[in-house]
């Protein structure tokens, strides 16, 4: 299996006219997954720590949006072999969380991605933000790719909320920014991604906390030297003033 970085969105993102028809398209391109690992920016908790493999409700870790938003589901199938697998390759340090559903950096695009619910989902915290450590991780998690997992980083390529424009329009340090990443990505340089805040222009101001980019690292790490000339981005332009690019490794 591939591994994937996607921008994730709010949860608006379902009446967005063009994005979920990309996330779909996206889809429906992949070889059909055996489970999904998903690595969300949304979920921070050290030492690694793995989410529900039953169904439990959904995290709805958002606050303001209509009711309707509160009212999605994503029934998706647990996977407590992945689960298994995981602590195979990370050790018996890692926790567990079975209360832990889904939140919205998951369940919002598998749910365009995927509707029928129907491919086992596991969730597992970001332990650190250090992108050499995420890096590592990554590396470590990369025989489930093997094994027909697909190893999923989930946040935003940029993410300052208070340069968000309803109208659409793009701050030029943000553009500026998702420029440098579309060129580190295409050329696969690790080091300059994974030391981005020194290497990337506007990088402060693209990311005031660095979560939303931190996923990316784990899908890094998961990709092979082979997928660096197997790379493609196939989301990107913008959204409320945000950058979506999204990065296929494989």
């Amino acid at each position: 299996m591939p591994a994937i970085y996607l921008s994730h969105g709010a949860p608006p993102l379902a009446d967005d006219p063009v994005w979920p028809g990309e996330l779909a398209a996206w889809a429906a391109g992949l070889p059909r997954p055996e489970a999904v690992l998903m690595v969300s920016a949304h979920w921070e908790d050290a030492p690694v720590t793995v989410g529900a493999t039953a169904p439990v409700p959904l995290v709805y870790d958002f606050w303001g949006f209509p009711e309707k938003y509160y009212q999605v589901t994503y029934p998706a199938p647990g996977a407590p072999e992945l689960a298994a697998k995981v602590r195979g390759l990370l050790g018996p340090a890692v926790h567990e969380a079975p209360e832990r559903g889904l939140d919205h950096g998951a369940y919002v695009p598998l749910k365009e991605m995927y509707p029928e619910a129907d491919v086992p989902v596991l969730q597992m915290s970001m332990p650190t933000l250090d992108p050499g450590e995420l890096y590592e991780l990554g590396r470590r998690l990369a025989p489930l790719r093997d094994e027909g997992v697909l190893v999923v980083g989930s946040g935003f390529f940029t993410h300052n909320l208070r340069a968000l424009d309803p109208s659409g329009g793009v701050a030029a340090a943000t553009a500026e920014f998702d420029d440098w990443g579309r060129r580190a990505l295409a050329a696969h340089d690790v080091d300059a991604l994974l030391d981005f805040r020194h290497k990337a222009p506007a990088a402060g101001f693209a990311h005031p906390r660095t979560e939303h980019f931190a996923p990316l690292f784990v899908t890094l790490g998961a990709a092979s030297e082979q997928d660096a000339d197997d790379t493609s981005q196939p989301i990107d332009g913008f959204w409320l003033g945000m950058a979506k690019r999204s990065v296929q490794f494989g």
